[in-house]
């Protein structure tokens, strides 16, 4: 250390603790302004529509008058919606996941599956809508139905949830499959005993991620055509339905401001909706990181 010049360290690190500083402020600084606009946008919706949230808005159909207006019939096309995306795409996802990871030799054709797929996750969502009405509105003949809108729309999410879904299997230590194999078990078992556990944790936060883009899509649903105004309940997916962002969609055109208090009611709704979703997959992620 004698050896070193002191003032010539100190001269150096003078303009590394500056940059240091400025970029740590910076970043600060984008980070407050999002948090600020974020704030801002969330305290004009809760100002605006908490106000029209009651069990009548809960509990009435469409109305093209403001006060007798409710989201009875979206919020069930919503639930709907997600009864057909959700088992689609984690079947789907995770077992496409399971196959590229485990089972795919590693070629060239496997870097082109993965290369595209992950190219699929950027591709806008109203080509998926023009995907979804061209495959199953129009060659399958679904028509505007649950069923067509659920399966276009887990098309749309499909690349984000295989990724995540390699990523997280991946991450999965060598060392639990082969003390699997040193007991004698199967490669199947192992799967399905040792790496899903262990990697349903990331499995699930891309999940997470990639439901609450499906159950806020707007673009995919006008391509298909699904529609703005339902006055009745859906009975099987083969039914027409209307959703959440259709009809908060259908209320910011309106000219009136009692339509625009009810969307923001409506949003809070669907805020709500994804928040109970995350809710229940943050805790059975939570409970198997435990475990591993």
């Amino acid at each position: 250390m004698k050896l070193i010049d002191q003032e010539q360290v100190i001269r150096r690190m003078k303009p590394r603790l500056f940059r240091n500083t400025f970029f740590k402020y910076l970043f600060l600084l984008a980070t407050g302004l999002c948090l600020i606009v974020l704030a801002v946008l969330f305290g004009r919706i809760f100002i605006q529509g908490l106000p029209y949230l009651d069990w009548q808005f809960m509990n009435s159909l469409p109305s093209r008058k403001p006060e007798e207006a409710g989201i009875y019939t979206a919020l069930n096309g919503t639930i709907w919606l997600m009864v057909v995306v959700v088992p689609v795409t984690m079947i789907l996802g995770v077992g496409a996941a399971i196959y590229l990871e485990e089972y795919a030799k590693k070629n060239r054709i496997t870097t082109f599956i993965q290369v595209n797929i992950s190219n699929l996750a950027g591709v806008p969502s109203v080509v998926y809508g023009l995907l979804g009405l061209t495959l199953f509105v129009r060659t399958f003949a679904f028509g505007k139905s649950v069923l067509a809108a659920g399966l276009t729309m887990s098309l749309l999410v499909l690349p984000v949830i295989i990724v995540s879904a390699q990523e997280a299997i991946r991450a999965v230590p060598s060392s639990f499959r082969e003390a699997s194999y040193a007991m004698g078990a199967t490669k199947w078992t192992t799967i399905l005993r040792v790496v899903l556990p262990a990697s349903l944790p990331g499995i699930l936060t891309g999940s997470i991620l990639a439901l609450s883009r499906a159950i806020g899509e707007t673009a995919p649903l006008v391509v298909l055509g699904i529609p703005l105004f339902l006055a009745f309940l859906p009975n099987s997916v083969f039914d027409e339905f209307t959703a959440l962002p259709m009809q908060i969609y259908n209320w910011t055109s309106r000219p009136q401001d009692e339509f625009h208090a009810l969307a923001a009611a409506g949003i809070i709704v669907l805020l709500a909706l994804l928040v109970v979703m995350n809710s229940v997959a943050i805790m059975i992620r939570n409970k198997f990181s435990k475990r591993y």
